[in-house]
């Protein structure tokens, strides 16, 4: 079944050539977000071009990041972005998703179900799966400033390899912030990608933080 004229026209115009099962299922998970944002607030991308421009163009450069068979964790993931079209677009990684707000981790559930993923999801905070779980990458968007979620991961670099910080154009300003107050002087970080956002002025990064002590991303 073709894809919604719409959706093919952001694609093509955003130069993304998505095979067609996978676009289709993009598509439905769109439309399931859209469906249960009138009742939870998930998202403020309602049309098409925004979808495409800044959740998927997000995740389009975070994809190639991730290592076939690489366990992947989705941090805080609200309405299923990055994680659900990670895991659509590579059926070769292995996705979790982590939501405290039980709500929301409900309805990421009705997602997965009704998408047929292999992607478990997780009502609890991150902290609490780290004593059980480990993550080759911690995947974080639009979650906290980098201040914040290196303070957070100081704890748990033994059971993460390491955090993939989607950010935009303040990143700079928020790693100066960290470093000022010393959170990043064991932490090494990397920027992996930088592409331009939908709105033709701001950048889009992604950011790889790992611990000095990880010889696998030793500079």
């Amino acid at each position: 079944m073709p894809i919604d004229p719409e959706f093919a026209t952001a694609l093509q115009q955003a130069g993304y050539d998505i095979p067609q099962p996978q676009a289709e299922q993009i598509e439905q998970y769109v439309r399931l977000l859209w469906e249960w944002n009138e009742r939870l607030n998930l998202t403020r991308h309602t049309d098409w071009e925004t979808f495409v421009n800044r959740d998927l163009r997000d995740v389009m450069h975070l994809a190639p990041l991730i290592e076939p068979g690489e366990e992947v964790l989705d941090l805080g993931s609200g309405g299923g972005v990055p994680g659900i079209p990670l895991a659509i677009l590579r059926p070769d990684v292995s996705v979790s998703l982590a939501e405290s707000v039980g709500k929301r981790a409900a309805v990421l559930n009705t997602f997965v179900e009704e998408l047929n993923l292999p992607v478990a999801v997780y009502a609890a905070r991150g902290e609490d799966l780290m004593e059980d779980f480990r993550f080759e990458s911690i995947v974080v968007r639009a979650v906290g400033s980098m201040l914040k979620l290196c303070t957070w991961m100081q704890p748990h670099w033994a059971s993460i390899g390491r955090l993939l910080v989607i950010k935009g154009p303040k990143w700079i300003e928020e790693r100066g912030e960290a470093r000022h107050h010393g959170a990043m002087e064991t932490l090494q970080l990397r920027k992996l990608a930088s592409y331009p956002l939908g709105d033709g002025e701001n950048e889009g990064v992604v950011l790889q933080i790992t611990h000095r002590g990880n010889p696998k991303y030793a500079e």
